[in-house]
């Protein structure tokens, strides 16, 4: 679709912000990482989003639903497609329900830190495992994102999909399929919003944990540098990190890109990476690992487009 002039005039009337054509991903990834897409759209409202996702289906252009960027990795020669950030759906709401609970409300735009905010000023307990996790909800329903013994699937009540028939579908988590780092979904559908299962809480030991959790972050991960979270999914015999380190690649380089001296399980951008050399030090982690205890790290992150 890259030079189709008329698919491109019907795609800026589509929705209702501009659209950036041959934008450069490495604006909207965490790892500073990818060639530009043939387009860059950003929906304003559920409508908006019906509508582009209709054209895009009805033209058979491929697309890419994208939040906050942390868990992606763009190769350097773009995205062929159409890439849709969810980043303007940002509604959050909160309100109590029968059982005593408090359901909250949040479209995939909304960033994780803000429910994690909304849980500490009114006391609500139950998400406080997200603090410092810095993606958005609709990627980390999608990846069953967690830490510290909690998961999205232990709080998540009901996920509204965009379906394959463009329209709204609520799924309750009865019937939800969650696997590790996964909410089995087909790939055609869009998350909405979720709508989590929180409940009224101490603020003071609310607070405590956010803390504890936020400074055991800030003591274990390369915060200072661009990454994009943990690059492997952990076995479940040892943490994929301690795996990498064992076999002795910290700080192991190809150009910008460096396995973390503070953690084996990231990769960090030292400035200037390109997505080939994340791959590659991906590839040689993976080889490594394989030879010295017979064990598959499989990749976390989404790796997506073209060769540069």
């Amino acid at each position: 679709m890259r030079h189709d002039a008329s698919f491109q005039e019907e795609l800026t009337s589509c929705v209702s912000d501009a659209v950036l054509f041959d934008e450069p991903l490495d604006r909207h990834t965490s790892m500073g990482v990818g060639g530009p897409a043939d387009a860059l759209v950003s929906p304003q409202s559920r409508e908006d989003l019906a509508r582009l996702i209709s054209l895009l289906r009805k033209n058979k252009v491929p697309y890419l639903a994208l939040g906050n960027g942390t868990n992606l990795l763009v190769r350097d020669g773009g995205y062929r497609g159409v890439v849709v950030s969810l980043q303007g759906l940002k509604h959050l709401t909160w309100s109590p329900s029968a059982d005593g609970a408090i359901r909250v409300r949040a479209e995939a735009g909304v960033p994780l830190a803000a429910i994690v905010r909304l849980c500490q000023k009114e006391s609500l307990t139950g998400m406080e495992f997200c603090a410092g996790i810095p993606g958005s909800v609709g990627g980390a329903v999608r990846m069953n994102a967690g830490a510290y013994g909690r998961e999205m699937k232990d709080v998540v009540a009901e996920v509204t999909v965009l379906n394959e028939h463009q329209a709204l579908e609520n799924r309750s988590c009865r019937d939800l399929t969650f696997e590790y780092r996964r909410l089995i979904l087909p790939d055609s559908a869009v998350i909405v919003s979720a709508e989590f299962v929180l409940y009224p809480g101490n603020r003071e030991e609310i607070a405590v944990r956010i803390d504890e959790i936020l400074s055991l972050r800030k003591k274990k991960h390369p915060l200072n540098l661009r990454n994009a979270g943990s690059i492997f999914k952990n076995p479940r015999s040892i943490p994929a990190g301690r795996l990498i380190e064992e076999v002795g690649l910290k700080g192991k380089r190809r150009g910008d890109a460096m396995v973390s001296e503070l953690h084996g399980n990231f990769i960090v951008n030292l400035g200037h990476a390109r997505t080939a050399e994340i791959v590659d030090l991906m590839e040689e982690i993976q080889v490594r690992v394989r030879d010295a205890r017979d064990i598959h790290l499989e990749a976390e992150v989404q790796i997506v487009g073209e060769d540069g």
